[in-house]
C-alpha cells in the first residue's frame, strides 16, 4: 500500500508505485520506454501535494494503463529532484522513452490534470465512464430504471465517488418507489460534494416522493377538486401526486393556477412547491422551462 497526500492507493495493479534514488532508473527511465511515466515529486509537509496526490491517482486510474504514476518523497530521496533542478513542489514530470517530455507544477484541478494526460497519451481519458453515464441518463429518461441502474453501477464500480452516477442510481430507486434505498444511495455522496447540483436535485425529488406517499391516489384528488375547484389544498395535493406519477406539466399547471388565483395562499406555498419541482426536474427539463415561463408571466404581468 502506498500513501501520498492523505490517500491510500492499491499498488497491486502496478499503476501507482513509490520509487527511491536507487530504483529510479528501473521504475522511471526503463519503464517509460514501455508507456509514459509520471513522477510526482512531493513531501509530507507540503499542503498542495496533499491536494494533488488524490487527483493524480484518480486520473491515472481513469487512464486504465495508458500511463503510470511514480511517487518520490524528496525529503527521503532528494538527489533526483536536485539533479533535475526542481525547487518547489508539487512538481510532476512526465517521462517518455527514458527522457523528460512534459510536466507541470502546483496542485492543478482534476480537469487540467486530465487534459495533461490526454495531451501526453494522445488519447481520451475517462471516456468510457462518460459514455456509460450518457447511456444511463438516456435509459432512465426512457423509463428503463433497471437498465439505467445497471449502467450507473458499472460507473461506480470504477469510480465509487462519481457524484453523477450516485445521483442517477438514487433516481432509479425513486422511480421504482424504493425510497429507503434511494436514501442509502445518497448517503454514499462524499461530504465535500453534498452541495453538488445533481445531489440537491435528487434530494428534492426524494422529498417530493415521500410527500406524495401520504397524499392518496390521483383519482381521489381529482374527484375532490372536481367537487370544489376552489379547494386550493386539493389542487396542491393533486399537483404533488401528478408529479409523482410523472405528469410534470399537469402538476406545474395546477400550482400555477393556485398562484394565479391566490398568490398568498398558504404563505406562498404553491410557488414554493413549484420551485422545488424545478429543482428536482433540473433546469433543462421541458416542464421546468415551460413552468418558469408561465410563472414569470403570472408574477410580472
Amino acid at each position: 500500500m502506498l500513501q501520498n497526500g492523505g490517500t491510500v492507493a492499491s499498488a497491486d495493479d502496478g499503476l501507482i508505485t513509490d520509487t527511491t534514488t536507487q530504483t529510479f532508473m528501473r521504475d522511471v527511465i526503463e519503464e517509460s520506454k514501455r508507456q509514459p511515466v509520471l513522477v510526482d515529486f512531493w513531501a509530507t509537509w507540503c499542503g498542495p501535494c496533499k491536494q494533488l496526490g488524490p487527483v493524480l491517482e484518480k486520473a491515472v486510474r481513469a487512464a486504465k494503463g495508458k500511463v503510470k504514476l511514480v511517487k518520490m518523497d524528496i525529503d527521503k530521496h532528494p538527489d533526483v529532484a536536485g539533479q533535475m533542478g526542481i525547487q518547489s513542489i508539487p512538481a510532476v514530470i512526465a517521462f517518455v522513452n527514458g527522457q523528460p517530455a512534459d510536466g507541470f507544477m502546483g496542485a492543478l484541478p482534476e480537469s487540467q490534470v486530465i487534459q495533461f494526460l490526454e495531451r501526453l497519451t494522445k488519447d481520451r481519458i475517462g471516456g468510457e465512464e462518460k459514455d456509460q453515464l450518457a447511456a444511463a441518463d438516456a435509459a432512465l429518461a426512457a423509463g428503463d430504471s433497471a437498465g439505467a441502474a445497471q449502467l450507473y453501477a458499472q460507473v461506480l464500480s470504477a469510480e465509487s465517488d462519481n457524484v453523477a452516477a450516485i445521483a442517477g442510481l438514487a433516481r432509479c430507486y425513486i422511480a421504482t418507489g424504493a425510497l429507503d434505498q434511494a436514501k442509502k444511495t445518497l448517503a454514499m455522496v462524499p461530504e465535500a460534494k453534498r452541495n453538488d447540483a445533481a445531489v440537491a436535485a435528487v434530494q428534492a425529488a426524494l422529498d417530493l416522493a415521500e410527500q406524495a406517499k401520504s397524499i392518496g391516489p390521483v383519482s381521489d384528488l381529482q374527484a375532490k377538486l372536481a367537487a370544489n375547484p376552489a379547494d386550493h389544498q386539493a389542487r396542491f395535493d393533486l399537483a404533488v401526486a401528478l408529479n409523482a406519477a410523472g405528469k410534470r406539466l399537469e402538476a406545474a399547471q395546477h400550482l400555477l393556477d393556485i398562484v394565479k388565483r391566490d398568490r398568498k395562499w398558504n404563505e406562498d406555498g404553491a410557488r414554493k412547491q413549484l420551485v422545488q419541482f424545478f429543482e428536482a426536474w433540473g433546469p433543462t427539463d421541458e416542464a421546468t422551462v415551460e413552468g418558469r415561463k408561465r410563472l414569470s408571466s403570472i408574477l410580472f404581468s
